[in-house]
């Protein structure tokens, strides 16, 4: 009986924890103007331990593989800023319009023209709404490579469960298409692009579940990656545009960087010139790598 009670406040603690830093906290950002918002999350940070724990599972990982050029405590701040300006924008895109996105979203480059095919990668970097909703608003239906919303993550965590659905959701609604389904095969991104279609991806994911890998150097590390996508872009001949979402530390405002790639008829060549932005990314501002907590499986430690 004990044991089942124990279980049952562990389960309570859990959803209000997930309920405050998924729904409570970033949900404000939705009943202010922004850079009110943004400056109140600032402030709510610098007292409230949110996204404390996550945080510090990353600072574990980057620090013994790099030479921190900023103190610890500095480092996880910025972590927990960038955490909460993800989750925020959940809220904003929900409740802002393009107008919004006009004001607020500093663009450099340009997407593909609409109708013409392409894959457009990304990182799991910064805060990327508003790049899904500025290549929506610039006439583009890239159809998203998501992950799934289930299994064990997701188990006995019912509010972490719905913030999971819901913000899939959102993306959907931003892109204005359904996402792909390449569990099985590529097929269904290959048709897509043969339409003129384009084809989304966040590209920095761990290698050790997919069939075919390449190995590269990041940041003076070894790592690998999966060839798979950058295959399909040299197979099918199309051109690869690499996008990063950010945002200015002391304002709040969001930067939009779109770099045309090219067409590349060699995969290893095309792989090297995509994660070369993320290493550049990466340099700028670290600890807005939100994969840091999957780096053992992202690196390949000598």
């Amino acid at each position: 009986m004990r044991w089942h009670l124990k279980r049952r406040w562990a389960r309570v603690r859990t959803e209000c924890r997930d309920a405050v830093q998924l729904l409570l906290a970033p949900g404000l950002a939705a009943l202010v103007p922004w850079g009110a918002a943004y400056q109140l999350g600032r402030w709510m940070l610098s007292w409230m331990p949110l996204y404390g724990s996550s945080a510090r599972q990353a600072w574990a990982q980057f620090q013994p593989r790099q030479q921190p050029a900023e103190a610890e405590a500095a480092w996880l701040r910025r972590r927990r800023l960038v955490t909460w300006v993800d989750h925020a924008d959940y809220y904003l895109a929900a409740t802002r319009s393009d107008a919004w996105m006009d004001r607020h979203l500093q663009v450099t480059g340009q997407w593909p023209e609409p109708g013409r095919a392409a894959l457009l990668f990304t990182f799991h970097w910064g805060a990327g709404m508003w790049g899904l909703r500025h290549a929506s608003r610039s006439g583009l239906m890239p159809r998203a490579l998501v992950a799934s919303t289930g299994g064990a993550p997701f188990a006995g965590r019912a509010v972490l469960g719905w913030y999971a659905r819901a913000r899939t959701a959102c993306v959907m609604r931003a892109l204005r298409c359904e996402p792909l389904d390449v569990s099985g095969s590529l097929r269904p991104a290959i048709k897509t692009l043969r339409e003129g279609g384009q084809v989304l991806a966040a590209i920095d994911v761990p290698a050790d579940q997919a069939s075919s890998a390449e190995p590269i150097s990041l940041l003076g590390l070894q790592a690998a990656v999966p060839r798979a996508l950058h295959r399909l872009a040299v197979d099918q001949k199309v051109p690869v545009y690499v996008y990063l979402t950010g945002f200015d530390a002391a304002t709040g405002r969001r930067t939009l960087k779109i770099v045309s790639l090219g067409v590349h008829d060699n995969v290893a060549t095309l792989i090297n010139a995509v994660f070369a932005h993320l290493e550049q990314a990466l340099r700028e501002d670290p600890a807005a790598w939100h994969f840091w907590a999957e780096a053992p499986r992202f690196f390949r430690d000598e």
